[in-house]
């Protein structure tokens, strides 16, 4: 595939098969994660590999959706940014921990469409619970939880896009 494809393959995924992710998969989803980009290449990053049935039941916990609650994925990532790491602009200090998990989020979700494999990005859960649940160290902040697995579904969202014209203006 060539990268407009995956892009085009890429989807949020809500129901998935309990299939078991290949070694290898899992793998290659992580490498591509370790190597994306970040400010100053600082990586301020950490994350949670979530595959016991214990560890799934604590995750499923900070977010009550019907949908996240009973999803059968093999995997869930909680990405979380290292405050004390990421580099903050000089002129106004922004922080830019939130950009860079987002590129290493869409790097774990692309190379996932790519093996096949479904995610989906779950932001709205209870960052305070999940801190206690996983006892995260203080300098760490859950950003993200990713689903991950084979979509029981494959046409399960077909999401909307803005036309080139609604998104860009040539200056």
């Amino acid at each position: 595939m060539n990268f407009l494809e995956i892009a085009q393959k890429r989807k949020s995924i809500r129901q998935f098969s309990d299939k078991e992710i290949e070694t290898e998969k899992l793998d290659y989803i992580l490498e591509s994660v370790r190597l994306a980009p970040s400010a100053v290449n600082f990586q301020p990053w950490f994350f949670y590999i979530i595959k016991s049935d214990e560890s799934k039941a604590l995750i499923k916990k900070c977010y009550d959706r019907n949908w996240f609650v009973e999803a059968k994925a093999p995997v869930y990532i909680l990405a979380c940014i290292d405050r004390s790491q990421s580099w903050k602009r000089g002129y106004d200090h922004k922080d830019h921990g939130d950009i860079d998990i987002a590129i290493a989020v869409e790097h774990l979700c692309m190379s996932a469409a790519e093996q096949g494999l479904g995610t989906c990005w779950v932001c709205h859960f209870d960052p305070t619970l999940c801190k206690e649940l996983f006892q995260l160290p203080e300098h760490l902040e859950a950003a993200v939880i990713i689903p991950l697995g084979y979509p029981e579904n494959e046409e399960e969202n077909n999401p909307k896009r803005k036309s080139l014209e609604e998104i860009f203006k040539t200056i």
